[in-house]
C-alpha cells in the first residue's frame, strides 16, 4: 500500500484542471520504453482535442475508443520518445504497477470540470 501524500492546501489542489474528455483514437507506441498507447481525446467545443501518451495498455485499443476520461490539461507538455503529450490521463495505479482508469458518467458533458 503507498503511503499518504503531504497535506496541501486546497487551493494547490484547486489550481489542478481536470476535465472530462472521450476517447476518439488510440494509436501503438512502439517507440516508448515501457507499454505505452497514444491516445487522442476530445474535451469538447472550448478546448478542443489532444493527444497523451499512457501506459494502460492492460486495455485493448477498441476497449478506449468512445470511453469517457478524466485528464488533468494543465501541467504543461511532455515530450516522449518524439511524441508530444499534451495533458495527463487519471488513474487508479495498482500494486502490481497497471493502472485502472477512473469511470465517468456517460452523461458527462465533454469539457467538463471535475470537483
Amino acid at each position: 500500500m503507498v503511503k499518504p501524500k503531504s497535506e496541501i492546501a486546497v487551493e494547490a489542489f484547486s489550481a489542478v484542471d481536470m476535465r472530462v474528455g472521450v476517447v476518439l483514437e488510440v494509436r501503438a507506441f512502439p517507440e516508448a520504453r515501457k507499454p505505452a498507447w497514444q491516445i487522442h481525446v476530445d474535451f469538447g467545443p472550448e478546448l478542443g482535442t489532444r493527444w497523451t501518451s499512457a501506459q494502460v495498455t492492460n486495455y485493448a485499443a477498441e476497449e478506449l475508443v468512445g470511453r469517457r476520461i478524466v485528464g488533468t490539461i494543465n501541467l504543461g507538455t511532455r515530450r516522449i520518445a518524439g511524441f508530444v503529450s499534451e495533458f495527463l490521463l487519471l488513474g487508479a495505479v495498482q500494486t502490481d504497477g497497471s493502472v485502472v482508469l477512473l469511470d465517468v458518467d456517460d452523461s458527462a458533458e465533454l469539457g467538463t470540470s471535475i470537483a
